[in-house]
């Protein structure tokens, strides 16, 4: 059963950092694409960011290119979310997302096949 666990949300004033965290357990990380998504109020769920299985390649939405970094640590099972120069539009719960094919590499939501619980990020004005 794969298992994805999100840490590091909080309420942060804007133009501060961030960094998320995701733990992924019952399967083989290491050849899995990852990625992030984000839902705010009202809103689907949006792509934000993902890396591929060796943390080689990643691709950004438009509206965090530049400000936010995905990596992955693939000996600790881990991927990573930095945001940096937050504002307040980046408001929403932030979703961990394991890609579906090995050695592969997604941007819609239905490239990855599991999900963690989210995290809460508010960025205040």
């Amino acid at each position: 059963q794969v298992q994805l666990v999100e840490s590091g949300g909080g309420l942060m004033q804007a133009g501060n950092s961030l960094r998320l965290s995701c733990v992924a357990s019952g399967r083989r990380f290491s050849i899995y694409p990852m990625g992030w998504f984000r839902q705010a109020p009202g809103q689907d769920r949006r792509f934000v960011a993902t890396i591929d299985w060796s943390g080689r390649t990643a691709y950004y939405a438009d509206s965090v290119r530049g400000r936010f970094t995905i990596s992955r640590d693939n000996a600790k099972n881990t991927v990573y979310l930095q945001m940096n120069s937050l504002k307040p539009e980046d408001t929403a719960v932030y979703y961990c997302a394991a890609g579906r094919i090995q050695y592969g590499l997604g941007r819609r939501e239905d490239e990855f096949v599991h999900w963690g619980q989210g995290t809460q990020v508010t960025v205040s004005s």
